[in-house]
């Protein structure tokens, strides 16, 4: 059976080849940049845009589960292809926001409107809901790397991030075994850190102290949609910065579900840092 693997730049689904790979199966790598895609040799690489549904039909041939990347535009005619291309599971990397109650902001309305579109199609579905990615640290490096001082407008938020690699080894799970169809995973790390404490884990693994600044909302505001892409971006910044805003003195929700479903505990902060310490010393 060959799994297609969508969203192929990212670094879940990078993992998700990986572990793919490690189990003899074999992948087959959806993106819209195919070339700037990142895989093992031998790895199939195909172009594919899934907010234009007829560009997906083709990379469907032949394959028995896919890993779907959470995008509404395009999700019913991307899972009428599924169906009939007789696509036998999809898992989704959906998002830890749909189970906040009451919750209406960009983030959470896109990925409920993909969940809401696949659990009404017929398909067989797993939705893995991870919440804070470690891999969002990655957007301090050049500064650290740099020595500059890190700017946040809210360091004392908590999250419990959680490594690429655990989200990677539930949703391969749920890729080639069964038992998983219809389960919500809720996924963490398994501890609550504030912003500051992750930066000191960082400062630790690089051996020098990282400098943090306390900027205010609108400036951080404003350098994340320059981040992001600009105003198209807003909806997304703003929703983080209120994620981060809500979760200043407060604790992450941490669950077990890694060690519920493959056997073993989450990756900490710790080890994502050290396994990603080229990220944060590299000149």
């Amino acid at each position: 059976m060959t799994v297609l693997v969508t969203g192929g730049r990212g670094a879940v689904a990078r993992a998700v080849v990986d572990d793919l790979l490690a189990e003899g199966v074999p992948v087959r790598v959806a993106s819209r940049e195919p070339a700037r895609v990142d895989v093992p040799a031998g790895v199939e690489v195909v172009g594919a845009d899934l907010a234009r549904p007829e560009s997906v039909q083709g990379a469907l041939d032949g394959v028995g589960a896919v890993f779907l990347y959470a995008s509404p535009e395009g999700v019913e005619g991307v899972l009428a292809a599924a169906a009939a291309a007789k696509v036998d599971r999809i898992v989704l990397l959906s998002s830890l926001s749909t189970e906040q109650e009451g919750a209406s902001n960009e983030i959470a309305r896109r990925h409920a409107v993909v969940e809401e579109a696949i659990a009404a199609s017929g398909l067989a579905w797993t939705f893995v809901r991870p919440g804070a990615f470690a891999t969002n640290a990655l957007a301090w490096a050049p500064t650290i790397r740099a020595g500059e001082v890190v700017r946040e407008t809210y360091p004392e938020s908590h999250a419990a991030p959680i490594h690429e690699r655990d989200i990677a080894a539930v949703s391969v799970l749920a890729l080639l075994q069964p038992g998983h169809e219809g389960a919500r995973y809720a996924l963490t790390g398994p501890e609550s850190l504030t912003r500051r404490a992750q930066l000191d884990l960082i400062g630790q693994t690089v051996g020098r102290p990282v400098r943090l600044a306390e900027i205010p909302p609108d400036e951080a505001r404003a350098e994340m949609l320059a981040r992001f892409g600009g105003p198209a971006a807003a909806g997304v910044v703003d929703a983080l910065l209120g994620y981060q805003r809500d979760q200043v003195g407060v604790p992450a929700q941490v669950t077990d579900t890694v060690r519920a479903v493959t056997g073993r505990p989450a990756r900490t902060f710790a080890t994502w840092v050290a396994d990603h310490a080229a990220d944060f010393t590299a000149a």
